[in-house]
This record gives structure tokens, sequence and C-alpha cells, in this order.
């Protein structure tokens, strides 16, 4: 996700992707259609927003998210790993996804968070990210150039 160096292959890297499992529920396969771009992103635009808007409301999901936020002494660019397990899903599809995340982390470098998501409550504020960014002495001032 943040390997493109020049102008023009950053505007291709990913900001944000779901995986999901296979039909046969044997391959984490990434979803289709289930990504953002880094020139996708407008300044209007909120990535934040729109990758929560992403999740489905009844099924389970990993998600890497490269999350720009800021602290008081700097700006920072971390990638995330989300577990996103709501209630409503499906206790077959909470065990299957459960028991994979480890094999799924594994093949990623540079995750600096992990985060368990089990309802929109828990995602769906920006200040709910900043304080798993930042510890319970929160220090983050702004996600995606949105102050707090």
């Amino acid at each position: 996700m943040k390997l493109h160096k020049t102008l023009e292959d950053k505007s291709k890297r990913i900001k944000a992707i779901l995986f999901c499992m296979s039909d046969d529920k044997k391959t984490i396969i990434p979803e289709e259609g289930k990504e953002i771009l880094v020139g996708d992103v407008h300044h209007a635009c909120d990535p934040y927003k729109h990758f929560v808007e992403m999740l489905p409301p009844n099924d389970c999901r990993y998600a890497l998210y490269d999350c720009c936020y800021e602290t008081k002494e700097s700006k920072k660019e971390e990638l995330i790993f989300v577990f996103w397990a709501p209630e409503s899903a499906p206790l077959k599809s909470k065990m299957i996804y459960a028991c994979s995340k480890d094999a799924i982390k594994k093949k990623f470098t540079g995750i600096k968070h992990e985060y368990q998501v089990n309802c929109l409550a828990e995602i769906k504020d920006r200040s709910c990210l900043a304080e798993r960014l930042g510890g319970s002495n929160s220090c983050v001032t702004s996600v995606e150039g949105f102050p707090l």
C-alpha cells in the first residue's frame, strides 16, 4: 500500500481495502469493488467515512486502512488492520474469520495498529479511532485532515 514512490504512482496507491472469504470459505481474497485509491480521494471527500460505509452490516471482513493523522508533535501515516465482526454476523462467519485472522495479518508488513470492531458505534466516529491510535492520553488532533 505504501510502496509507490513517484507522484503518478502515489495516485494509484491503495488507501483502504476490504478482504473477504472466497465462496468455498478456504481462501481470503480482496473484495471486488471494495477499495479506495489515494488518487480517488478528493479534498471534499472524507476517506475514513467512505471506508466505514464500505463495511457490510451483517457479515465479517478484514480491512487494511492507511491512516493519516496528526498529533501535537507531527503528522503520521500508519497502516491499520481492522477485523470487522458485527454482532449481526452469522456465528459461523465470525468463527471462520476469527480463526483466519492471524494468517492474513502475517502476510502484511508494516501494520502498526490492530483494531477489532464489533459494532458500528465503535468505528463510525473518528475520535474512537484517534483514541486507538494515541492511547488513553490521546494526543491525536486530527484524522484525515478533519479535526477532532
